[in-house]
Formats: structure tokens, C-alpha cells, sequence
């Protein structure tokens, strides 16, 4: 499991030779990350009498953004899994006609698949984009640097995360579906900008 190794030999995988762990992981990890960050700015605020009032709302923060984290963790091996099943896909014999169908139609299935689950990355931490906000705004400003970085590692996980969507749409044949995950996209990456600016745009005139 990529998600067991340790930093250094993570990074020692993700520099070999061999595709994966690569941007889909990489993207998952930054959301992660995102997520810790994020988690830790709430644990900060906690327990602070100048932070009471928010307190309640810093634990459920907290302790979502430890779920969001943990799903997140489990999405760095499991874009590997999806790239390996595409690669698999294309190894499949292709003698005959019957081989052949049975070929693309298992390309088809595991690149859209492929498609899936970065989008799903994107998704989760797009959810969190607006609480890190909230966390910066609210919580213990001694972290709030802490909270702008969480904001910048989920702005790259998304951006990082569609790119990976949006490769993988060029292989596949179903409009309906292309279409769909294009759209939805677009819209993932144009808030996922602009959340992110809204933060830096206000932290500047605090830092």
C-alpha cells in the first residue's frame, strides 16, 4: 500500500520509473494533506477561552475532516489500482473479433473508471474548501498561515485531480458521459480558483 510507505520512500516510488504512484496520487495526497491541515487549525482553536464560541463548531470540524482525510489517504492507492486496471485492459489479447470486443469494451469500463475516481478526489475536497475558510476566519489566528496552505493544497488537489478526469475523457467513447464529467469539472475547478483566491485575497490584508 502507497499509503503505508513512508514519506521518504513514497517519494522514492513516486520518482522511479514506473507511472504510478503519479499525478492521480500525488493530487489525492495534496487533498489529504489539505484535510490535516485543516483538522489541525480546528484542534488548535479548541480548548482556547478567546475561541469558546466556536468551539462546538471546531470540533465537527475537526472530526470531519479526519473522515475526509482518511477517504482521502485510502484514494492515493486507489487511483494507482484504476490506472493499473486501464493498463491491464490494453494488455488483453486481440486475435479475433470476440477478443477484440471483449478488449475495448474492458478499456472502455476501467478508463472510465479511471475517470471516476480522481473526480471523486476532486469532489471530496472541493466539499472543504468553504470550511477552510470558515477555519481561517474563525479559528486560532496563530494558525491562520496554516489554514491558507491547507487552501492552496486543495486547490491543487482538485486542479491536479480534473487533469487526470479530463485525460482520461479523451479515450472514451460514451458522449453522454464525457459531457457529464466535463461539465461537472469545470465547475469543480473554476470554485476551487476562486475559493482559493477569496482566502489569499483576505489573508493578505491580515498578514
Amino acid at each position: 500500500m502507497l499509503a503505508d510507505l513512508t514519506i521518504k520512500d513514497f517519494l522514492a516510488e513516486t520518482a522511479g520509473s514506473a507511472p504510478v504512484p503519479g499525478g492521480g496520487s500525488i493530487s489525492a495526497l495534496n487533498g489529504a494533506i489539505a484535510a490535516a491541515l485543516t483538522e489541525m487549525v480546528a484542534h488548535l482553536t479548541v480548548g482556547k477561552k478567546k475561541y469558546a464560541e466556536v468551539e462546538g463548531q471546531m470540533k465537527t470540524i475537526a472530526t470531519e475532516a479526519a473522515m475526509i482525510r482518511e477517504r482521502l489517504t485510502e484514494y492515493i492507492d486507489k487511483d494507482s489500482e484504476a490506472y493499473d486496471r486501464v493498463f491491464s485492459a490494453f494488455k488483453l489479447p486481440k486475435e479475433t473479433h470476440d477478443e477484440q470486443v471483449i478488449r475495448t469494451n474492458a478499456i472502455q469500463s476501467a478508463t472510465k473508471e479511471a475517470a471516476i475516481v480522481p473526480m471523486r478526489v476532486a469532489e471530496e475536497i472541493g466539499s472543504v474548501m468553504e470550511t477552510i475558510i470558515y477555519v481561517a476566519h474563525k479559528g486560532n489566528q496563530n494558525a491562520v498561515t496554516d489554514a491558507c496552505v491547507a487552501m492552496m493544497a486543495a486547490r491543487t488537489c482538485v486542479l491536479g485531480a480534473l487533469l487526470n478526469v479530463r485525460i482520461n475523457l479523451t479515450s472514451i467513447q460514451d458522449e453522454v458521459f464525457v459531457g457529464m464529467m466535463r461539465k461537472k469539472a469545470d465547475e469543480l475547478e473554476a470554485n476551487a480558483i476562486r475559493v482559493e483566491q477569496k482566502l489569499l485575497d483576505w489573508v493578505k490584508t491580515k498578514l
